[in-house]
C-alpha cells in the first residue's frame, strides 16, 4: 500500500526537534509574488526554508510561451538549491502553505516535484499553516542555518506527460483539467492566450480536493470526486501547479505518481502556445 502523502499539524510539532526533519514554507500568492516571502517573514515553522514558486519551484519561463508559464526547473539546478538550504537524501521534508486563502496548490507543486526527482519522504501538511497554528506549533522569525549538504536527483520521467503525449493518448487515458469550471468552458481566461480546455478532458477543479477548513478529503471521497476508477490519468491546470493537488489526491485513492497518474507540466499554458493545437469550449468533452 502507498504511504500517505500527509502529515498532520500535529506530528509536524512533535517533531521539530528531529535533525532530518526539513520544512518548506511554500506560501505564495500569484497575484501578489512577494506576500508568501513577507508572511515567511513575518512567522514560520522554526527552521523552514522559504520555497518561492518562481525563483525555487520552476524553470525559466520562453519567450515563445513554450513549457507554460511556470515550466518545470532544470532536475539540477533544483537539486543543488535543496542541497543549499539543507535536504538531502536522508532528509524528511514537509511542504506547507495557505489553503485558507484558496492557494493550497504551492505546496503540492514542491511535494511533486521532490518526488519527480526521485526523493521518497516528502510530504504535505494537512490543513497548512492554519492547522499548524491552531495545533499550538512553535512559531519563528529566524532564517534558518542547515548546514549545506548534497542532493543527488534520479528523475522520475514516467510522472510527467509532454503537449504529445496528451496528443497521442490512447482511448483509455483520462485527460483531467484542474482548473475552475469558468476557465475550463472558455467563459473567462485571465492568465492565458486562448480560452477554453484540451479537447476530451474532463473538468475536475483542484479545489475539491480539499475540505470547507482546508484539509484533505480522505480518500473515498476523493475517488468519488474524481470519479475515474483506476484508469491512467493525465492531469492539467493553467501551468502545472494546480494541477497537483489531483495528482495527490489520486495517490491517496491508491494510484502512486507515474505511468497512471501523471502531470502535463506545461499544461494549458503550453497547449496554447502552439496556434495549430485544438481548444474545446463548453461542457466537459
Amino acid at each position: 500500500m502507498t504511504p500517505s502523502p500527509l502529515k498532520t499539524a500535529s506530528w509536524l510539532a512533535e517533531h521539530l526537534e528531529d535533525p532530518r526533519l526539513r520544512v518548506l514554507d511554500c506560501r505564495f500568492t500569484l497575484t501578489a509574488p512577494m506576500a508568501g516571502r513577507a508572511a515567511y517573514r513575518e512567522g514560520h515553522v522554526p527552521g523552514a526554508v522559504y520555497a518561492d514558486l518562481e525563483q525555487n519551484l520552476s524553470g525559466p519561463v520562453r519567450p515563445d510561451g513554450a513549457g507554460g508559464r511556470h515550466p518545470l526547473p532544470e532536475p539540477e539546478v533544483l537539486a543543488t538549491w535543496l542541497g543549499r538550504v539543507g535536504i538531502g537524501q536522508e532528509s524528511v521534508v514537509v511542504a506547507y502553505d495557505d489553503p485558507s486563502g484558496g492557494q493550497g496548490f504551492y505546496a503540492t507543486r514542491a511535494w511533486w516535484l521532490l518526488r519527480w526527482l526521485g526523493h521518497r519522504e516528502v510530504y504535505v501538511l494537512d490543513g497548512g499553516w492554519p492547522a499548524y497554528l491552531a495545533a499550538g506549533g512553535a512559531v519563528s522569525t529566524a532564517e534558518p542555518g542547515h548546514p549545506p549538504t548534497t542532493f543527488t536527483p534520479d528523475v522520475r520521467g514516467e510522472m510527467v506527460a509532454t503537449a504529445q503525449d496528451v496528443a497521442n493518448r490512447d482511448a483509455g487515458t483520462l485527460l483531467i483539467d484542474a482548473r475552475a469550471p469558468a476557465r475550463y468552458r472558455g467563459e473567462v481566461e485571465p492568465l492565458d492566450r486562448r480560452a477554453g480546455h484540451i479537447p476530451g478532458a474532463l473538468n475536475r477543479e483542484w479545489a475539491g480536493a480539499l475540505d470547507e477548513r482546508g484539509h484533505w478529503r480522505d480518500p473515498a471521497a476523493q475517488a468519488e470526486r474524481l470519479g475515474v476508477g483506476n484508469a491512467p490519468t493525465v492531469t492539467y491546470c493553467g501551468s502545472g501547479v494546480s494541477a497537483t493537488p489531483n495528482l495527490l489526491a489520486r495517490e491517496l485513492t491508491g494510484v502512486p505518481l507515474g505511468p497512471h497518474n501523471r502531470l502535463y507540466a506545461g499544461s494549458w499554458s503550453d497547449w496554447v502556445s502552439d496556434e495549430e493545437r485544438p481548444v474545446a469550449t463548453g461542457t466537459e468533452g
